[in-house]
């Protein structure tokens, strides 16, 4: 069974960077390429959320409103990774972030399906903490 594996957390002062990246576990024949993919975040004592999603093809991207303007996310196809940058990062940015893979945009849509029962793959999680 494949895995996917988020990088790249850790801690950040308020106003700076964190890029995240998603990978396969290095599965035989896995080929993120082939995925929708979209990151989510748990912060403590609140429910799970969407951040942002892109597609497979890499042509849609959609983010959730309070990211706008901050995040993005972008795929390498050619390295089968999608990453995820953080930008002007502000306290309640602070979360486990998990990457989702699934063959199905519809399972993206408004990023209304947080659990990892929904996506055909999903990872660890990765924390971000973002403090002075």
């Amino acid at each position: 069974q494949p895995q996917l594996v988020e990088s790249g957390g850790g801690l950040a002062q308020p106003g700076g960077s964190l890029r995240l990246s998603c990978a396969s576990s290095g599965f035989i024949g896995f080929t993120l390429s082939q995925y929708n993919v979209g990151w989510f975040r748990q912060a403590p004592g609140k429910k799970r959320e969407g951040v942002a999603i892109i597609s497979a093809s890499g042509l849609t991207t959609e983010y959730e409103d309070s990211v706008k303007g901050r995040f993005t996310i972008s795929r390498d196809n050619d390295k089968n990774t999608v990453s995820l940058q953080m930008d002007r990062l502000v306290p309640d940015d602070t979360a486990v972030y998990y990457c989702a893979a699934d063959t199905w945009w519809g399972k993206f849509a408004d990023m209304g399906r947080t659990s990892r029962q929904d996506y055909n793959f999903w990872g660890q999680g990765i924390q971000v903490t973002v403090s002075s």
